[in-house]
């Protein structure tokens, strides 16, 4: 699953969820956008923030939210479950479990 930041049709940066039956990976890709607009569109879609240039913080719940719907593997809801847990197993899941670390990358490498 990828989180992409892209400059909109009106040219706004925003914030979509992708590749959403796809748990085996779970990552930020930027487009062509600064890192304070990165993290204005993260924030308006209410998908998370920017910690720093190579790390996001998403909210677990928005993201399952924009991406459940759209899935169509049958066993998506396990598999997010698995995602979830292999997160707090590596130490990337907040101690209340509403966030989830995540590396940024360019989206020319997503």
């Amino acid at each position: 699953m990828i989180v992409e930041i892209v400059t909109g049709s009106d040219e706004r940066p925003e914030a979509r969820v992708v590749d959403v039956d796809d748990l085996a990976r779970l990552h930020l890709a930027l487009g062509v956008v600064t890192d304070e607009e990165a993290g204005q569109a993260l924030e308006r879609a209410g998908l998370g923030r920017l910690q720093d240039a190579d790390t996001a913080v998403l909210d677990v719940a928005a993201l399952r939210a924009a991406a459940e719907p759209r899935a169509t593997a049958s066993d998506w809801v396990s598999r997010w479950d698995a995602m979830i847990a292999s997160a707090r197993a590596q130490g990337w899941l907040s101690a209340d479990g509403a966030g989830v670390q995540v590396h940024v990358e360019s989206a020319a490498g997503a």
